[in-house]
């Protein structure tokens, strides 16, 4: 039996009107061609700790077109697989003026797609999507699928990643079934991205990415009583560099424009070698992941794209935290000033999508603002430390724990929604995973844009059936008066304006949708079933949809189920 030189990938990343980026990761030091068309692209691969990386830029397309493409490592084709029996890949070049479409979710964990992980993790609803797309059909592509965190899962690993970590060292040991290095996160995004299915849909459908705590570690940059025990743990500091030096190479570096990554300190230690020899970049990368750490101002993860009329931020609402209790907030000084400058009017509709809901159900939201402060000293040393407690056992720690980043960004949607950064869009869209269930809210305003609040996760990882019940109870109903009078007892200042909930909660394994239509802002959830038993083979189901109607015809911005 050959052993492929292709380890994983392709990967379609950033793609434009005239370029495209693909990734792969090869089993050594190659030579990696893309053939497209007649025309012929290369890239040399790059090191980091003894894995071999390239990323080949696409340039010269013409707009609007689609055109197969296949991949030769050394002279070697490798790609398309041509026993896996799915459709050619493509290279879609963005047409000018198309109404964006896209695809978003979050949390998916990487086991089995047998039977009994379907039991433990329910149906992978990216996998259903991949199978329906192989079928044919004239259902359009998305321009781009944005995964909002949790890609991989580093703190609650699978019996497959359990397998490999006790091939290399003691479990018993700290950090027991936790990843330690390097090694062993490039053994979780190739469980991550391996299957056949969902690697033949990432090889056409671009994709955007953004992290979130299970990346790393379960509350990830909570509080900074979080932060310094884990600083104490041994085992930490390898965990952290190498979290965020793997997260740069499988995730970040194909956000970037080619532009962008020329201007990367990192990416141009590859492009000094102009392809004469293999740089490793292992050293660079793990110093830049110690800074970012240390000093998150020093590296900025976030990205901001526009599709025509519709601007799309992803904001790192995790590492680019202050955590110092007199100046704690979510975002921190330099990552504020860059969302506040690329907030503007002038588009029809603003998205911003990050990891953590921005608006939790207000009941939750209520709740977190008030342990924020009980945790801060609002009840005394005593209470504060209960709070702190409470705060990392129930993952406090979304916008509402974080009031004065969380004030400051309402009052920059609102300025948008008002007009007064520019022509008012029709939507302030605000996209979001990780609380493992799906909802939509909006901000109840007379008047100006409408600002609203998506959920889609999980993509496959399902709260357990008791969670679910907890979480529904402490989202809703009498949780928002009561949450309400709970943080005003903290004297948590009252959020600037009301939400309230139009659709959900769900709990399906999902993967969400939206279009920009002459209707207005369409959005829809798909999940993944199991049809007489073949597990392998699952179908997949509308689950909600909804239309975001601009307010000049907001009764008909509902549609049923």
């Amino acid at each position: 039996m050959t052993t492929s030189p292709l380890v994983l990938g392709p990967m379609m990343r950033y793609v434009d009107e005239t370029s495209a980026s693909i990734w792969v990761e090869t089993r050594n030091a190659a030579r990696v061609s893309v053939r497209a068309g007649g025309r012929d692209w290369e890239a040399s691969t790059f090191a980091v700790h003894g894995h071999h990386y390239a990323l080949v830029e696409v340039d010269g397309l013409e707009p609007g077109t689609v055109t197969p493409y296949t991949l030769d490592v050394n002279g070697i084709r490798v790609w398309p697989d041509r026993g896996s029996g799915f459709p050619a890949s493509m290279i879609a070049a963005l047409k000018p003026g198309k109404p964006l479409r896209m695809a978003y979710g979050s949390c998916r964990t990487s086991v089995p797609h047998d039977e009994s992980g379907n039991r433990t993790h329910g149906v992978d609803s990216l996998r259903a999507y991949a199978l329906r797309m192989a079928s044919g059909g004239d259902t359009p592509w998305p321009d781009l699928v944005a995964f909002l965190g949790d890609q991989v899962y580093a703190d609650s690993t699978s019996e497959q990643m359990q397998q490999f970590i006790r091939a290399r060292r003691d479990i018993n040991a700290p950090p027991g079934e936790e990843l330690k290095d390097y090694e062993e996160y490039a053994h979780l995004y190739y469980l991550a991205w391996s299957d056949p299915a969902n690697r033949w849909l990432l090889s056409t459908l671009p994709s955007a990415m953004i992290f979130d705590d299970h990346d790393i570690r379960d509350d990830w940059n909570a509080s900074l009583s979080w932060k310094k025990k884990m600083e104490a743990m041994p085992w930490w500091h390898e965990r952290i560099v190498a979290g965020l030096a793997s997260y740069w190479v499988y995730q970040h570096l194909g956000n970037l424009s080619p532009q962008e990554r020329a201007g990367d300190p990192v990416w141009q230690q590859v492009a000094r070698h102009g392809g004469e020899a293999e740089p490793d970049l292992s050293a660079e990368l793990d110093s830049l992941a110690d800074r970012a750490d240390q000093k998150p101002e020093s590296y900025r993860w976030s990205f901001c794209r526009d599709f025509g009329d519709t601007r799309l931020m992803v904001v790192d609402s995790r590492a680019a935290r202050n955590l110092v209790p007199e100046e704690r907030a979510l975002l921190d000084e330099a990552e504020m000033a860059w969302l506040d400058g690329k907030m503007r009017g002038g588009f029809r509709h603003l998205l911003v999508a990050m990891s953590l809901p921005f608006r939790l159900p207000m009941g939750l939201h209520h709740v977190e603002a008030w342990d924020e402060a009980i945790s801060e000293g609002a009840w005394g040393k005593l209470a504060a430390r209960a709070g702190e407690k409470l705060r990392q056992a129930l993952d406090l720690e979304h916008w509402g724990a974080f009031q004065d980043s969380f004030q400051d960004v309402a009052a920059i949607a609102a300025e948008v929604a008002d007009g007064k950064r520019g022509p008012a869009p029709e939507t302030v869209t605000f996209l979001a995973g990780d609380v493992h269930f799906s909802y939509v809210s909006e901000v109840e305003r007379a008047s100006g844009s409408r600002i609203v609040q998506a959920v889609c996760s999980p993509i496959r990882n399902p709260l357990p059936r008791l969670m679910r019940s907890f979480t529904a109870i402490t989202s809703y109903g009498l949780a928002t008066p009561v949450g309400a009078w709970v943080a005003r007892s903290a004297k948590v200042p009252n959020p600037p304006f009301r939400w309230s909930s139009l659709k959900g909660p769900w709990f399906d394994n999902n993967l969400a949708f939206l279009e920009v239509s002459p209707e207005g802002l369409k959005l829809w959830w798909q999940t993944g079933v199991v049809n007489g038993g073949d597990h392998l083979h699952p179908g997949l189901e509308r689950v909600a949809s909804f239309t975001v109607a601009p307010r000049r015809s907001e009764e008909t911005a509902r549609e049923q189920l």
